[in-house]
């Protein structure tokens, strides 16, 4: 019931993606994710940018942990190239299955390294002229973003609309993400024509990602209007919409002072954390946690407790299951739209 064109394509078990999320998924949960049956994600977002030395050494981590695919998602924008070190597309292409991009406008060129290393190329898209673009410059699969998500947010619709928009213009595994956090969703984006999910908040709060404990207690207490779609924390990334908590933001404008606290770079230096920077709160951070960045989408409310990621895994799947098995008895003309 749950084989799907992105399992098939990708060698998961569970048609669901764990986002990307930068420092707060370290090699751990993406071996977890990926070892329970979805795909898990390296998040590459991170402060001071990405070495070839950095990222190998992540590599080695994960691939210690697990021999199933998992992939690699970077958050690039043209003016952002410079922080990611030359190289370092490649090495991401010859050892994961997925490479992703975000933020930047699909290019047939990054697409075709990715493609030369050996690796499937995923595009997570806001709109259905960026899918457009990505099925043009030759990606793989991509990635639909509703406006609900929590972290930086391409698009300006409702999931289920773009879904819709993005379905009838490409013939490629698309996953639908942004505010799915629930067995239900997962259920319903299949239903309506997704190959897959891809959870981020619920990952959030799981035991193997690097989330400071503050952070996950907020979104442990946090419901669906808790969150906040804006730009405030751009002071390193500007121009990009975002959704976090609300209380977070309330915070930042409290805070009297430029610096709110410190963060490691992933070589273990620390550096300061100014009032509406972007970036990812892990446990390393210090500071005023509560004024940092706090993403978080829509499904908030399905974060009830930390757990480890297979059984977030295993909730999400049992959910949906029964709820996918009533909708194909009822529409067994249908059936083939899960694989």
């Amino acid at each position: 019931m749950l084989a799907t064109r992105f399992t098939k394509l990708v060698g998961c078990s569970v048609p669901i993606q764990q986002a990307g999320m930068g420092a707060v998924a370290p090699p751990e949960l993406a071996a977890a994710v990926s070892e329970a049956g979805g795909l898990g994600m390296l998040g590459m977002s991170r402060p001071g940018g990405l070495t070839v030395q950095g990222l190998s050494s992540l590599l080695d981590r994960v691939t210690t942990l697990t021999s199933r695919p998992f992939g690699i998602n970077f958050f690039v924008r043209k003016e952002d190239l410079p922080d990611v070190e030359p190289g370092c597309f490649e090495l991401a292409a010859r050892s994961a299955r997925v490479v992703e991009f975000f933020y930047g406008w699909p290019d047939r060129p990054r697409v075709e390294l990715v493609h030369q290393g050996g690796a499937l190329v995923s595009w997570q898209v806001g709109s259905r002229e960026e899918a457009i673009a990505a099925a043009e410059s030759g990606c793989d699969l991509i990635v639909a973003q509703g406006v609900a998500a929590g972290g930086h947010i391409r698009g300006t619709v409702g999931l289920r609309a773009l879904l819709d928009e993005v379905l009838a213009a490409i013939d490629l595994p698309v996953l639908a993400a942004g505010g799915i956090g629930t067995g239900r969703g997962l259920a319903a984006a299949l239903t309506a024509g997704a190959s897959g999910v891809r959870v981020g908040t619920r990952f959030v709060a799981a035991a193997e990602a690097d989330a400071h404990p503050v952070y996950v207690d907020l979104l442990i207490a946090a419901r669906a209007e808790d969150t906040v779609y804006t730009e405030a924390f751009s002071t390193s990334v500007p121009d990009a919409p975002h959704r976090c908590l609300r209380s977070c933001v309330a915070a930042a404008d409290a805070f009297e002072g430029d610096v709110v606290g410190e963060t490691p770079h992933l070589d273990g230096t620390r550096v300061s954390v100014r009032r509406f920077d972007c970036l990812a709160v892990n446990r390393a951070t210090t500071g005023l946690v509560e004024a940092m960045p706090l993403w978080a989408g829509e499904s908030v409310g399905a974060v009830k407790r930390v757990q480890p990621a297979a059984e977030i895994l295993r909730e999400l799947v049992e959910e949906a299951e029964p709820l996918l098995q009533s909708w194909a008895t009822l529409h067994p003309e249908l059936q083939a739209a899960l694989v």
